[in-house]
């Protein structure tokens, strides 16, 4: 399976003399693929300067502030910065695409005999997978509220899924559902 690349990133953080303890000066650009949630390092084009939170153009005609991508972006390599901007991006996204979340819920599958994609989420076990697939088996789920709702004791959704992503981001589980 071929990795799908992203057309545009959001900037995590901007170094304008890169990484301070690696004695190059050159500046460096931290972000994240808007779509596919890849960590990569940017270099930007000479005399420009970026804003947290930015939206950059990455795809494969002319860019106007990228040079080129240098790859991925190392998890030990974040500044904390870059993490907190992360934490950010990850809270947006979650609200912004509610409705892909919920549908993971209501089509989430066994990964095998013995675990169910569910249970990828942390503080979702066994009992919370099973109260989930048979509230989903009357009707599907319509919003974090609607599933926290209907399965009682259900830790709070949206956090849940918020961790997750954060989890493959920063942690590269073996398996992974959002990224």
């Amino acid at each position: 399976m071929t990795k799908q690349k992203d057309d545009y990133a959001i900037v995590l953080d901007y170094l304008p003399y890169g990484y301070p303890m690696e004695g190059k000066m050159n500046p460096l650009v931290q972000a994240i693929g808007e779509e596919h949630f890849s960590l990569l390092q940017l270099i930007p084009s000479r005399g420009v300067t970026f804003t947290l939170d930015e939206k950059v153009y990455i795809g494969p005609e002319k860019r106007n502030k990228i040079y080129y991508i240098q790859g991925r972006l190392p998890q030990e390599k974040l500044t904390e910065t870059a993490k907190i901007q992360l934490q950010k991006f990850i809270e947006r996204v979650v609200v912004e695409h509610e409705k892909k979340f919920i549908d993971f819920f209501n089509s989430a599958q066994a990964i095998n005999t013995r675990s169910h994609q569910i249970e990828l989420l942390p503080g979702l076990g066994k009992k919370h997978t099973k109260e989930i697939l048979t509230e989903r088996a009357k009707k599907p789920f319509e919003s974090f509220e609607d599933l926290k709702e209907r399965v009682k004791g259900l830790p709070d959704p949206k956090k849940t899924v918020e961790k997750r992503i954060w989890e493959e981001l920063i942690e590269n589980p073996r398996q992974t559902i959002f990224t």
